[in-house]
């Protein structure tokens, strides 16, 4: 049996591994186009705060791990898969037959139409590579602006601020991580991020860049402002890698639709992570969930149904946990609440701190907070094991910091624990 994996980051190994422990005599290559060992995009502000070497991102020893295991590594662009000859071109024309492929291909940064994104001041933080450029750029002391504020636009600013710059963010919404966060939590977080020295412009659109000097750009903003930079980062998005599946019978839409069993359209290939749209836990659609608890969990999922082992997947929760500069802020599930829903929240502004409960009947579906998050995991809990609340719903409404007390007396009522 030959198994390949387009795709070397964490649902690309663990699949692999997978494979190699309930398939011990198969073929197992993994295809990544970086020329870098499979690392963890997740390590890179890690990085950039000199918190971990490049080895630090690595997401396996690359001298030892897959040779032990036998697991085959090539550095190379996959530019076609022909699942008729149920085989894929690479990019040096070379073509590898497969029984079972697994594309686990992620996605990629989207930069919005902006004059001067092509200077050499401005770069994504997406890969190694983009971090070994900001590193150069962003010095203790240096301006930098980042254009996004969205989930992976504030791990960014995180490490940008352990660097030591001045920072300035731009966010087309009107609020900090509005995917994320409703408008009182938003608020909160921005509120938070200029007390720490950070220039947060909401409701704002960069309208172009251009040289200002030999080192640096200049910004300017939609709202008037001009900001002068030695670094511009963009963080506005990312897409599902899909292109490489033009012209085959592989559905596709956000992502790659797979079923519970991470198969596509077609029987003898699978999908896993960023690229994959996967059944969501609160409503039951198909979504991209790019967070890598979840590609972590595909890959396997996916590996098991490739070896002929049926497994399925029982949906990814909505789930976003961040620190910023010391401020924690989540979200679980329904966050943003449901039609004909009840919704229980307190809000102290002083103390940026701030919870939201969100139900539909008698279950909680959704929360959010900032702040207030020493129960997180409870949070959760409560959403996954979908306990009807009873009398502890109304107790709720009325605080809602009592989720502690609510998911013990209901979750021990039902023998969860």
């Amino acid at each position: 049996m030959q198994h390949i994996i387009i795709g070397a980051g964490p649902a690309g190994v663990v699949a692999a591994e997978t494979l190699r422990k309930t398939d011990p005599d198969a073929d197992i290559a993994i295809i990544g186009d970086e020329p870098e060992p499979p690392y963890s995009r997740m390590a890179i502000p890690y990085y950039l705060i000199d918190n971990v070497k490049e080895e630090g991102t690595y997401l396996r020893d690359p001298k030892k791990h897959f040779k032990d295991r036998n697991i085959e590594v090539v550095q190379s662009r996959v530019d076609k898969v022909d699942t008729k000859k149920r085989e894929v071109t690479l990019a040096d024309g070379k073509k590898r037959k497969y029984d079972k492929l697994l594309i686990a291909t992620g996605s990629h940064p989207v930069s919005p139409p902006i004059p001067g994104l092509d200077l050499p001041q401005v770069h994504s933080c997406w890969t190694l590579e983009d971090a070994r450029n900001i590193i150069k750029l962003a010095r203790d002391g240096s301006s930098v602006v980042l254009i996004g504020a969205g989930f992976i636009g504030c791990i960014i600013l995180e490490a940008l601020v352990g660097r030591g710059v001045r920072l300035a963010v731009v966010e087309t919404g009107n609020r900090m991580v509005p995917r994320m966060l409703d408008d009182k939590a938003g608020g909160l977080l921005e509120a938070w991020c200029k007390t720490k020295g950070i220039d947060v412009h909401t409701s704002c659109t960069v309208e172009g860049i251009e040289a200002a000097g030999k080192d640096e750009v200049k910004v300017s903003l939609s709202d008037g402002s001009e900001l002068v930079a030695a670094l511009v980062i963009t963080a506005t998005g990312v897409k599902a890698n899909i292109d490489l599946l033009d012209g085959t019978d592989i559905k596709t839409d956000d992502g790659i639709l797979v079923d519970r069993r991470m198969q596509t359209s077609n029987p003898d290939v699978y999908a896993a992570g960023d690229v994959a749209q996967g059944v969501d836990f609160s409503t039951g659609e198909y979504q991209v969930q790019a967070i890598q608890p979840t590609a972590v969990d595909h890959g396997r999922i996916a590996a098991l149904n490739m070896a002929g082992h049926g497994e399925e997947h029982q949906g990814t929760l909505n789930m976003n946990v961040l620190d910023t500069v010391g401020l924690i802020s989540v979200s679980f599930g329904l966050w943003m609440g449901v039609d004909g829903g009840d919704t229980a929240s307190l809000y102290n502004a002083d103390e940026f701190e701030y919870i939201n409960l969100q139900f539909d009947g008698d279950r909680l579906v959704g929360a959010s907070a900032v702040g207030k998050t020493q129960h997180v995991g409870i949070l959760r809990g409560l959403i996954e094991t979908e306990v009807d609340l009873g009398e502890w719903k109304e107790r709720l409404m009325k605080n809602p910091t009592q989720v502690m007390e609510a998911y013990l007396a209901c979750t021990q009522e039902l023998g969860y624990s």
